[in-house]
């Protein structure tokens, strides 16, 4: 089991005990009971189904939630995310690219230096070549693959300690994706900088974690998981990311049926549904011409 003793905690980055969190009051809980303990210096990769909770818990340590339980304690660099904002953290998600505030008509030489590029230009300029960025692209013009390197470059240039990603190369091409991952791992050995990254793409990731963490159903199945994996943990000492991954997510939604199986809502189709046989009685619900 991972070590969560906070009297130690010099030596973790993040540490999470008994995180419970709903939406709203009548919303079933998003997090369940979470705890986990990350260190200084560690890569870990984030695994869950759609919808197991990933995004949350990082918006969550991000501060980008508040929680209300009394019983909860999250921290980061050893410090309250909710009451005692620590300083160095970086939290990257899929969201920014839809912003309409980066999608204006404006070079992203200008946008850049707008967010304080020039004064972090080494750290610029070395993700600006890994990210292949076009400094004259007008940010309403170019691609979402293409404001994703952009929004990378924007939230990557900054050193930070620990770096919080969701799903944040999904748009990127493999060549770029494969720079950027290289970039990370270095960077975090170098300052023993701290990342906790949530995916489904696992081409190309055997290499980079320290850590694994299964999530289910707001969960966690199990602390922290050393990779590579050893003998010991079940799995074979030559198993790729993907294959673990993959045994997961089935085992995932096998526990899923056993749910239905209780009455729990089903997902797919409902077949005992029943099915007008009229056809203007079964679309007419569907018009919302009226």
């Amino acid at each position: 089991m991972a070590d969560t003793n906070f009297s130690q905690s010099p030596r973790w980055a993040i540490q999470v005990s008994h995180l419970t969190y709903q939406h709203s009051p009548s919303s079933p809980s998003s997090l369940l009971d979470v705890s986990f303990a990350l260190p200084l210096g560690s890569r870990t990769i984030l695994i869950g189904a759609n919808g197991a909770g990933k995004s949350t818990l990082l918006q969550l340590l991000a501060g980008k939630r508040l929680i209300t339980s009394t019983n909860a304690d999250v921290r980061v660099k050893d410090r309250d995310v909710f009451r005692n904002t620590p300083s160095g953290v970086t939290f990257l998600g899929t969201e920014w690219a839809m912003n309409p505030v980066v999608r204006g008509d404006i070079s992203v030489s200008a946008f850049l230096d707008s967010v304080g590029g020039y004064r972090h230009k080494e750290r610029r300029d070395l993700l600006l070549d890994i990210l292949d960025v076009d400094l004259d692209w007008r940010m309403h013009q170019i691609s979402d693959g293409e404001r994703r390197r952009v929004q990378l470059c924007f939230g990557l240039m900054v050193p930070w300690e620990v770096l919080l990603l969701d799903e944040v190369t999904v748009d990127l091409d493999v060549l770029v994706r494969s720079d950027l991952l290289d970039f990370l791992q270095e960077d975090s050995i170098k300052r023993n900088a701290t990342i906790l990254y949530a995916t489904h793409i696992f081409d190309g990731l055997n290499d980079f974690p320290t850590n694994v963490i299964h999530m289910r159903f707001g969960a966690i199945v199990e602390p922290p998981v050393t990779w590579p994996p050893d003998i010991a943990s079940g799995n074979p000492a030559n198993s790729s990311l993907y294959t673990v991954a993959l045994n997961w997510l089935k085992e995932d939604r096998e526990e899923r049926k056993k749910l239905e199986k209780e009455g729990q809502k089903t997902r797919g189709a409902r077949r005992e549904q029943a099915v007008p046989s009229d056809s203007e009685t079964f679309y007419r619900k569907y018009d919302y011409s009226h």
